[in-house]
């Protein structure tokens, strides 16, 4: 697994940026500023603490795909720990077998700070090799759309 960091400042609230960035109140707002990974970009499930969520959206061809998921830490406002441990491919979550492998026990974290009205989001995520060129490009598109949402 590789380690990679982004970080963005948003000239908003703390409970703003949370709340938008997680989709919160509005899931949409969570869809907005992911559907710079797939168009289709959803959640299903909750972002409390223990609970099994599944990130997901369609290929090309339709399919339904995405990440086995369980929020290892939720802290309001604060910080947000997620950690992949399967795979969603159509109807199925496949939680072992070599392709899960390359990323279970991967974690995906959100840290939020504010300072004088501004808030930094720092992410911190584990991924396999063959997704850092995409993470690298993606995650800084995806955290300038979510500051544009949330400075509106």
């Amino acid at each position: 697994m590789k380690k990679l960091q982004f970080k963005v400042n948003i000239h908003a609230p703390v409970s703003k940026v949370y709340d938008l960035m997680l989709g919160i109140t509005r899931k949409s707002s969570y869809e907005q500023w992911t559907a710079l990974f797939n168009p289709t970009s959803t959640y299903e499930g909750t972002w409390d603490k223990g609970n099994k969520i599944l990130f997901i959206g369609t290929d090309e061809k339709g399919e339904k795909g995405g990440m086995v998921s369980r929020i290892a830490e939720n802290m309001p406002n604060r910080f947000v720990s997620i950690q992949h441990y399967g795979l969603v491919q159509g109807d199925k979550e496949i939680t072992e077998g070599p392709e899960v492998e390359k990323w279970a026990n991967g974690f995906e974290n959100y840290s939020f700070e504010e300072k004088n009205g501004t808030t930094t989001v720092t992410v911190d995520l584990d991924t396999t090799e063959e997704f850092v060129d995409y993470m690298n490009e993606s995650y800084p598109k995806a955290l300038e759309k979510l500051k544009e949402i949330c400075e509106k």
